[in-house]
């Protein structure tokens, strides 16, 4: 082993383990190892080093087309919602969700089609809110919906390019990988990759490698998704443990009247002549003044610059225990105790509403002064629920997680611009707006014609794609602002910054290492057993890491494996692609399992109850599918 293979051996290691303990976002761990991969390469010589060919192009990772088509993705996934094609087909939910199966069957079938041609997350995010208002008006606990809801989402994914990162990765990979193949055998006749395409009987010089198509994944992809969703509707949901599908839906996650009250300023009371803006620091975070009440009755926002006097009434916020406490303390009168249910308490200016932290929300690992200051005090933060429970405690000490339910307060006129800044999902009755029927059809023909362009060949994936989201931005289907606001960055900067580290896995020759190990490891077993043997690993990092991550690392090694054993290397890739797909047992496996944690009320443990049968299947049934249509 050299020591540019010991490097890159530690920096995955090293890599690995930070993305596993979790401490760092996966986008901040990427960019260190793309610095240590830097550093490491000066260290050991520069030129002399095989880790990076070019130091000039350590982040050209940015510029690839698998960044780019990805970052395209999540953009017109946002145009489809903006046209109102998403409400048409979600609003035909409804009559299906009588019986549960039904409604499993309706929701999950739905979500697989939408994950299929968008973003897998954003086609749950898409369906999330009408899951629960389903669930709540059929009495039916939603944890039991969630699940194969979410399961669904990943499974749709895997039946086109464009479905989930993992296949983006793998198609463009695909072409990079072939075209190193093919600069190693024209470089040296004798090198194993000379030999690799000799064995493939071709003609190295002649051979013009092409990315996986749109379709290309979706005979297997496609039927181990209707295997999938059949299997979660049908059986998987029953492996869900009773106690949590007993659980109540987010309709009771918040008990208004025990964190809403009104209270009146009698005389000699220590809030008198001080701001609204200092009352929550003076209360050391116990009490927080969300509405001005009227001598009419009428509530209003409070002026945070407002000065309060005797006499004035005001509603708080404040847990039932500590205001007991507070009334003695600081000389404070209870006018009555606020009833009834959150649309009881609006005005004319400010409403409530439940939303959920997303994945890629900028509040995840954040506290409330964050979320102040994000907002510009325009919204005040009701209440927190976590894993289907309300957090009693005081919320300036609660940092946020993804899942997490959050109760908030504001004016109706910026509520929903701030929760989409914030990336939220909203969790309350959902109006469904669907857009003019000409907004839609002419959504639905740009997209169509920007696959249309792709599939025939005519234009590369990414600048179908890119064509596509100027054509939105130039019919108003898609506000300029939002080009931005809907890419999830994170996983921009994870790509660009793991490209490099996997290209230098193949540089170095640590893929023919590994390679040359498993199939010595392997050789007595046939060539199905090893296709299954790197679905099963490929699936195991993805329940513990980020999938793009999963799929960078393992292309290379696959193709490796492919060129050891003298066989084409397509299903191999297709193996990873499946498998990278596949993260079904932890929520921090996959953004869309993590995504219902909260509103599910789950348990961690409570994934690989469903989800290792179901991965069980995949195996079984994806390893003769890869073998009869990507034949080795």
């Amino acid at each position: 082993m050299t020591i540019d293979q010991i490097a890159i051996f530690s920096i995955i290691i090293l890599t690995f383990a930070l993305f596993i303990w979790g401490r760092w976002r996966y986008d901040i761990v990427s960019i260190i190892a793309l610095c240590i991969l830097f550093i490491a390469d000066q260290v050991l010589g520069g030129e002399k080093s095989s880790l990076i060919m070019d130091t000039s192009n350590i982040f050209m990772g940015f510029g690839h087309p698998a960044v780019i088509t990805v970052a395209a993705v999540l953009i017109i996934s946002r145009a489809l919602r903006n046209s109102g094609v998403v409400d048409v087909i979600a609003r035909q939910i409804t009559p299906f969700s009588k019986y549960q199966v039904t409604h499993i069957f309706s929701l999950s079938g739905v979500v697989s089609i939408f994950s299929a041609i968008m973003n897998n997350v954003g086609a749950l995010a898409l369906m999330l809110p009408v899951a629960l208002k389903t669930s709540v008006k059929q009495k039916r606990s939603p944890s039991v919906i969630l699940m194969p809801l979410a399961f669904a989402s990943i499974l749709g994914g895997m039946i086109t390019m464009i479905g989930t990162p993992p296949n983006i990765i793998i198609s463009t990979l695909r072409q990079s990988q072939y075209m190193e193949l093919k600069t190693q055998a024209l470089a040296d006749k004798t090198s194993p990759a000379a030999e690799y395409f000799a064995s493939q009987n071709i003609n190295v010089e002649q051979f013009h490698p092409e990315p996986f198509g749109m379709l290309d994944f979706s005979p297997v992809g496609g039927i181990i998704a209707i295997l999938g969703v059949l299997f979660v509707v049908l059986i998987g949901w029953r492996f869900i443990p009773k106690e949590s599908y007993k659980k109540p839906g987010t309709e009771s996650l918040f008990s208004i009247d025990e964190y809403i009250t009104e209270i009146r300023i009698p005389k000699g009371c220590k809030f008198i002549s001080k701001k609204v803006s200092e009352i929550e620091k003076y209360t050391e975070d116990r009490l927080i003044i969300i509405g001005c009440i009227s001598k009419n009755g009428n509530i209003h926002t409070p002026r945070q610059d407002q000065i309060i006097g005797e006499g004035d009434r005001f509603q708080i916020q404040a847990d039932p225990v500590d205001l007991k406490l507070m009334m003695d303390e600081y000389g404070l009168r209870l006018t009555k105790k606020m009833r009834a249910r959150i649309d009881q308490l609006k005005d004319e200016d400010t409403t409530y509403k439940e939303v959920l932290i997303t994945p890629d929300s900028p509040l995840v690992k954040k506290d409330r002064t964050y979320f102040r200051r994000r907002t510009s005090n325009s919204l005040i933060l009701m209440a927190v629920a976590r894993q289907g429970q309300p957090i009693r405690k005081r919320l300036g000490n609660v940092i946020f997680r993804v899942g997490d339910v959050l109760l908030i307060q504001g004016n109706i006129d910026n509520l929903d611009d701030n929760i989409s800044s914030l990336n939220l999902v909203p969790l309350a009755q959902r109006e469904v707006q669907v857009g003019i029927f000409s907004r839609v059809s002419l959504a639905l023909l740009i997209f169509g014609g920007a696959i249309g362009l792709s599939m025939a060949g005519l234009l590369p994936t990414t600048l179908a794609f890119v064509g596509a989201i100027l054509l939105y931005v130039f019919t108003g289907i898609l506000p300029v602002r939002e080009l931005y606001q809907h890419i999830d960055w994170p996983i921009i900067v994870l790509l660009g910054a793991m490209i490099p580290v996997s290209a230098a896995l193949q540089t170095t020759g640590s893929t023919q290492l590994i390679a040359e190990f498993m199939v010595h490891m392997t050789g007595s077993l046939p060539s199905w057993s090893i296709i299954a043997i790197i679905m099963i690993i490929t699936m195991c990092l993805s329940d513990i890491i980020n999938n793009a991550a999963t799929a960078l690392i393992m292309a290379p090694i696959a193709v490796g494996i492919a060129v050891s054993m003298g066989v084409s290397a397509d299903p191999f890739l297709m193996t990873v692609a499946v498998g990278a797909s596949c993260a079904f047992l932890t929520p921090i496996g996959h953004q869309c399992n993590a995504l219902i944690l909260g509103p599910g009320g789950y348990r961690f443990s409570d994934y690989w109850r469903m989800g290792l049968p179901l991965e069980f299947l995949i195996v079984i049934v994806g390893t003769p599918l890869i073998l009869h249509f990507w034949p080795l």
